[in-house]
């Protein structure tokens, strides 16, 4: 279905937030509950969702699609272009001004943008980087922006998103390349991990240029370095107050294949004849050469940045870093045969060699009803997904190892408890921990026992020592660390033991009848027939 004309912004905003609700990088509300101007309060399914600050406060944003118009047709996507939905899509201005409309009603306090591809990778990308430009320099919003890259998209334009968004993500959507060509054969694994890996280097040399003595160079000068274009000032002796590009017809030449991508396409930053500068996407054909619409997205006459590109460039704002809240993917869970084991492997991965701040998780959900995608009895997975954030968490924050969590040879997670709980009844050796002895990173392995309560544990036993009333004020949760902790030598309660088969059944049993003493003779083994027999 082809994008509707003449749609009011109402009209597409109901049609873009509900698209976006798939993407799970932020915590989606979903509901439409008004007051009838009989109370106070008004929600709306206009896409308000929730993510976190790095100082824990809870930040609104408005989540949308630029566009669910795309050329690809991914098995798993509601905006696959086979589906016959309808369409939408926004203007830059118009994302502009829904942001500032929904800021001034103190609905959100900053912006979630991702799309579909239209046209192109280069031509959304360009969407979206005239938006946050336009946001940030012509509507002086300098709230929380969160956008995507585009797989595909060429370097430059990831490039300049990145020093006015906040945060910038990447979908890996499912955890295996295999599994991306099943699903998904239009993309690759290769465009995919391309940006990831740009975004991830700019973040490092961002913060080594921001500690620069004598304060930050201009972003030309910074982008010209990452990306290779060094040479090109040095050989034509060229500062960064010229115009490196355009203007004359033998270096015009050298500026049409700036970029080339794997995709075989070309992405040419030029400066026409005229006034103004202007991103040319050109796609190269299998037979011929056809050049795409023209589109005016970085008019230095609209944006009054000066003659050149170059200077718009200059005047890029790097006082707060390039992508200074870091990156984020997503996966698809459950779409694909991959273990917990696989995806948590992938998961470390990826926080060690991308430097990632999160890795989301979607379970998946058959929107399409594609008789060839995994069907889904009793619903999507969503305890497994559960149980992969816990099991994040735990690599993220705790120190645990993806290897130590879960192995080939047990490669799911337990269903009825939570890994922590799991990986200590798989290593009752090492327990129970004395509370007043045990370092920092022993007490993170205990379960129950979190980052805050482990910090304050240590801080509060240099006063002195510590009893089962003090772990309960400083915030330890006792049902489940009472059977892997002493306080003074002692357990809290005299039936308790560390043993597997009790402490499971006690952990999956109502903490009531634990903290009573109900079941302390009770195992968790199944009952034969020959229990009370002795043969032979």
């Amino acid at each position: 279905m082809e994008i509707t004309q003449n749609m009011t912004i109402s009209e597409k905003l109901k049609i873009l937030t509900d698209a976006a609700k798939y993407d799970v990088a932020c915590t989606s509300s979903g509901v439409d509950r008004g007051n009838k101007g009989q109370g106070i309060g008004d929600t709306h399914a206009c896409g308000i969702c929730h993510t976190f600050s790095a100082d824990g406060r809870c930040v609104s944003l408005l989540k949308i699609l630029f566009t669910n118009e795309c050329i690809f047709d991914c098995k798993y996507c509601i905006n696959r272009k086979s589906n016959d939905v309808p369409r939408a899509s926004f203007t830059p201005d118009e994302v502009c001004r829904l942001t500032i409309e929904f800021y001034r009603r103190n609905y959100i306090e900053g912006l979630f943008l991702s799309s579909g591809i239209l046209k192109n990778p280069d031509y959304t990308m360009g969407l979206i980087y005239e938006t946050v430009w336009k946001l940030r320099n012509e509507y002086k919003f300098f709230g929380y922006i969160h956008v995507k890259a585009i797989p595909g998209a060429s370097q430059e334009l990831v490039e300049l998103a990145g020093w006015y968004a906040d945060r910038m993500s990447v979908n890996l959507e499912l955890p295996t390349e295999a599994g991306l060509k099943e699903l998904a054969p239009n993309k690759s694994r290769k465009n995919i991990l391309t940006p990831m890996r740009q975004i991830q280097s700019g973040m490092a040399q961002s913060r080594e240029m921001l500690g620069m003595k004598g304060g930050n160079r201009s972003a030309y000068w910074y982008t010209s370095k990452r990306l290779g274009r060094s040479m090109e000032i040095e050989e034509h002796k060229i500062t960064p107050d010229s115009s490196l590009i355009g203007g004359r017809n033998d270096r015009f030449e050298e500026q049409k294949n700036i970029h080339k991508s794997s995709n075989d396409k070309t992405y040419n930053l030029s400066m026409d004849t005229g006034k103004n500068a202007i991103l040319n996407a050109d796609f190269k054909g299998r037979k011929s050469e056809k050049q795409i619409e023209k589109t005016d997205i970085l008019s230095m006459e609209e944006h009054k940045t000066g003659s050149n590109a170059l200077t718009m460039w200059n005047k890029t704002d790097t006082s707060r870093g390039f992508v200074p809240a870091g990156q984020s993917t997503q996966m698809i869970i459950g779409a694909t045969g991959e273990s917990d084991y696989e995806i948590m492997s992938v998961s470390e991965a990826l926080y060690k060699r991308f430097d990632l701040k999160r890795v989301f998780y979607s379970a998946f959900i058959n929107v399409n009803n594609d008789s060839t995608l995994p069907a889904q009895v009793g619903g999507p997975p969503l305890r497994r997904e559960h149980r992969l954030y816990q099991a994040d968490w735990l690599l993220r924050y705790y120190g645990f190892e993806a290897n130590e969590l879960l192995s080939e040879k047990r490669p799911f997670f337990n269903t009825f408890l939570d890994p922590k709980c799991d990986w200590a009844l798989g290593h009752l050796e090492d327990f129970p921990v004395e509370i007043n002895k045990a370092d920092y990173n022993t007490l993170l392995r205990v379960p129950g026992i979190g980052v805050k309560s482990a910090g304050r544990i240590v801080r509060a036993r240099k006063s002195g020592s510590l009893d089962f009333n003090s772990l309960k004020t400083i915030g330890v949760v006792l049902k489940r660390a009472v059977f892997f902790i002493t306080c003074n030598g002692k357990m809290m309660y005299d039936f308790l033991k560390v043993d597997e088969d009790y402490i499971t059944r006690s952990l999956v049993t109502n903490e009531g009848d634990v903290m009573r003493g109900f079941g302390a003779d009770i195992t968790y083994k199944q009952l034969t027939l020959f229990d009370d027999f002795q043969l032979g």
